[in-house]
């Protein structure tokens, strides 16, 4: 707030957005979605990422061609093309896209907030804060949307090699962290966004009056 006194709900609401935007930004840039389990020796699919997909020897497989890739690489290079339609699945561009929707919610929530704290006007603060709500709503909402689409059709015999040895990792977790405690910031900043506005409601239509003392004579 611009008179620098913070209530506890919006000092709660404002580490729940930071930690939220921090496993958002982490999920989102790690290749730690989908992984081997370790067991077998040599893996034809190592692991995966919203952006990023690591193979080990592993051949297309219709053996139309016969290129064999190994190591990881964004999922939108070139020489990925050819295996696109296994790399990229309509559920997993799905996935990309809700999730990406979510990161730059969390980002733009995170400039709010910022604004929010140091410097917004006290008339304003109750809408400013239902803004922030809603936009950390939204990003709730898209984060969810991706991570169940992604837990129920991330390990599907049809998607990835070995796919009975392939199990959900730490970036898939973190991100369904995240959109669960952004659904807490945004009802938190509601609650506050409430509270200011009742606030200056009441201060608009009960003005303090000023008494005069009367002199005796």
């Amino acid at each position: 707030m611009a008179d620098g006194r913070l209530s506890n709900t919006l000092i709660t609401a404002s580490w729940l957005t930071l930690i939220s935007l921090l496993a958002v930004v982490i999920a989102f840039a790690t290749p730690h979605w989908l992984e081997t389990d370790g067991s077998l020796d040599e893996p034809k699919f190592v692991k995966l990422g919203l952006w990023t997909v690591c193979f080990d020897k592993f051949q297309e497989r219709l053996r139309l061609y016969d290129t064999e890739f190994s190591g990881c690489r964004w999922v939108l290079d070139e020489e990925y093309q050819i295996i696109d339609y296994l790399v990229r699945p309509p559920f997993f561009v799905a996935v990309q896209l809700f999730f990406t929707l979510c990161f730059l919610a969390c980002l733009l929530a995170g400039v709010m907030v910022m604004a929010a704290v140091c410097c917004m006007e006290h008339e304003r603060e109750g809408s400013f804060l239902k803004a922030t709500s809603f936009v950390l709503g939204f990003a709730a909402v898209t984060g969810t949307i991706a991570v169940i689409t992604f837990g129920a059709l991330g390990d599907e015999r049809d998607w990835m090699p070995d796919y009975d040895h392939n199990n959900l990792s730490w970036s898939f977790g973190l991100g369904a962290v995240g959109s669960v405690l952004l659904y807490f910031a945004g009802i938190l900043y509601w609650v506050e966004a409430r509270r200011e506005t009742k606030n200056s409601d009441f201060g608009f239509s009960a003005p303090p009056v000023a008494y005069e003392s009367s002199s005796q004579v």
